[in-house]
C-alpha cells in the first residue's frame, strides 16, 4: 500500500473538518470525530496539527480559497452587469455544489466572529474584495466611482448570502436552481435601476 503523504493527509483531514463543522457545528467538531471522517487515526491528525486551532487556520484557508475560486473562475471579458451576474453565479453555484461547505463556512465565520473578531470577518472581507476588484477591473477604461463598487458588491453578497441561507434551510436542489434564476433577475433589475441604460462611465 502506497505510503500518504502528510500534505495529502492534511487535504483529507480539512476536508473531514469541513463535513464534520457541517454536521455537528464547531463545539461538536471534536479532532475524534475529524479523524474518524478521514478514516485515520487520531495520532495522524496530531502528527498533522499541533492543535485543532491550526487545523481551523487552514480550514479558514480553504474556504477563502473556494470563495476565490468561484469569484475568479471564469475570467470572460464583460461589462460591469456581465461581471456581477458571473460573480452572483459563481457564489451561488459553490454554494450549491455543497451544502457542507456552506454550513461549515455560516459556522465557521460565526464563530471565528465570536471567538476571534476579525479572524471571523477576515474571510468575509477577502470575498469582498475579490468581488471589488473584478468590478473595478470590467470596465478600466471607464472607472466606476468606489460607492458604487461597494454598493454593487453588497447587493451581491446580499444576494448570496440570502441564497445560501434558504439551501441550507430547505436542501431543495430544484429549488434552489429555480431561485438562482430569480436572484439573477434582481440582480438585473437593481443593476439596470442603479446604473441606468447606457454603459457605465460613458
Amino acid at each position: 500500500m502506497p505510503r500518504i503523504s502528510a500534505a495529502q493527509r492534511r487535504s483529507d483531514f480539512i476536508k473531514a473538518a469541513v463535513e464534520v463543522i457541517a454536521t455537528y457545528g464547531i463545539e461538536g467538531a471534536t479532532t475524534r470525530r475529524i479523524a474518524e471522517q478521514a478514516q485515520a487515526n487520531l495520532a495522524m491528525l496530531h502528527y498533522c496539527y499541533d492543535s485543532k486551532e491550526d487545523l481551523f487556520a487552514d480550514v479558514y484557508e480553504f474556504v477563502a480559497g473556494r470563495y476565490r475560486d468561484a469569484l475568479e473562475g471564469d475570467d470572460s471579458p464583460g461589462d460591469v452587469r456581465e461581471t456581477a451576474r458571473r460573480l452572483l453565479r459563481g457564489v451561488m453555484e459553490c454554494y450549491l455544489e455543497s451544502a457542507s461547505f456552506t454550513a461549515a463556512t455560516v459556522e465557521l465565520i460565526s464563530w471565528a466572529r465570536r471567538q476571534h473578531g476579525d479572524r471571523g470577518i477576515a474571510v468575509y472581507d477577502k470575498a469582498l474584495e475579490t468581488v471589488r476588484a473584478a468590478l473595478r477591473d470590467a470596465e478600466p477604461d471607464h472607472p466606476i466611482e468606489p460607492e458604487v463598487i461597494d454598493e454593487i458588491a453588497f447587493v451581491l453578497a446580499a444576494l448570496a448570502d440570502g441564497f445560501a441561507a434558504n439551501w441550507l434551510t430547505y436542501g431543495d436542489r430544484a429549488a434552489a436552481l429555480g431561485q438562482m434564476e430569480i436572484a439573477t433577475s434582481v440582480l438585473d433589475s437593481w443593476l439596470a435601476a442603479r446604473l441606468g441604460s447606457t454603459p457605465v462611465g460613458r
